[in-house]
């Protein structure tokens, strides 16, 4: 498995394993527990969780699936941005924390930009620094003037990561995200890969994964692994879905289907906001 060096030294894996839609589905529980251990078998040791999904359920189910491979584990949770104060964001660890029966996370984001004050999460995020409840902090769902602001405020050039909607209908980070984030070194998450299923569909997509032999999702996230510094977290509630998922990594796109990709889906033609889901 590639990795991406972290600002703290970390190394992040490239291809990991989202957690969205987990957890609101007590019936499907094992199904989710299952896909979970074997996508580390295959090396998505990256796992990407938050509070948020099924107000804690999904956390459980992680908590579960990674019961004594604690160690191989690269673990990611986010915090509600309500609950991001400086008191706030220490007593959401600590209860994501216990729902994940660990006493870590390699990396804790803020979910979303909200009333509370960047500098007093930054705080927070300190603490629990110090405090080894994490090993570092970092943001999602954050636009370029964002990022610089943040990165402004004393502390906030520690961050790690930004966790964002990227992926081939959604290419307007490319514009000034992508590039502020790789000067500074900064990797990027990209969530909803394959939108949530929605792009499989497409003509081009289909036409280009068939003349290659594989699916539309695996070009789709080689696509995605073929970005300097970005790492991807698909999704995958089936164990199917998950060998396919692991298979994309070993997938070569030379230049010629890159533009093929982007005569299908083009590139930004100028600013645009960051879209989030």
């Amino acid at each position: 498995m590639r990795s991406l060096r972290l600002p703290s030294g970390q190394a992040m894996p490239v291809l990991g394993q989202g957690t969205w839609g987990f957890g609101e589905d007590r019936g499907r529980r094992g199904d989710a527990e299952r896909a979970l251990r074997l996508g580390l078998d295959l090396g998505m040791t990256l796992i990407d969780t938050a509070e948020m999904y099924g107000e804690g359920g999904a956390e459980e189910i992680v908590g579960a699936a990674i019961a004594g491979r604690r160690d191989q584990v690269f673990l990611v949770s986010k915090v509600y941005p309500h609950n991001a104060s400086r008191r706030g964001v220490v007593a959401a660890c600590e209860r994501s924390l216990r729902r994940l029966a660990t006493d870590r996370l390699d990396l804790y984001l803020l979910h979303w930009r909200g009333a509370v004050p960047l500098a007093e999460t930054i705080e927070g995020f300190a603490a629990l620094l110090a405090a080894g409840k994490i090993r570092a902090w970092g943001v999602s769902n954050f636009d370029a003037d964002d990022m610089a602001e943040l990165a402004g405020l004393p502390g906030g050039a520690a961050v790690a990561t930004n966790q964002i909607l990227y992926n081939l209908t959604r290419r307007g980070p490319e514009w000034d995200l992508l590039p502020w984030c790789r000067q500074r070194q900064v990797p990027v998450m990209a969530y909803s890969p394959i939108e949530q299923g929605r792009m499989l569909s497409h003509a081009a997509l289909t036409r280009l994964a068939a003349r290659r032999g594989v699916s539309p999702a695996q070009l789709a996230l080689a696509w995605l692994l073929h970005q300097d510094g970005v790492a991807v977290i698909p999704k995958a509630g089936r164990e199917e879905h998950v060998r396919e998922n692991a298979a994309a990594l070993d997938i070569a796109l030379p230049a010629a289907e890159l533009a093929a990709l982007d005569r299908a889906f083009p590139p930004p033609a100028g600013k645009q906001p960051l879209e989030m889901l």
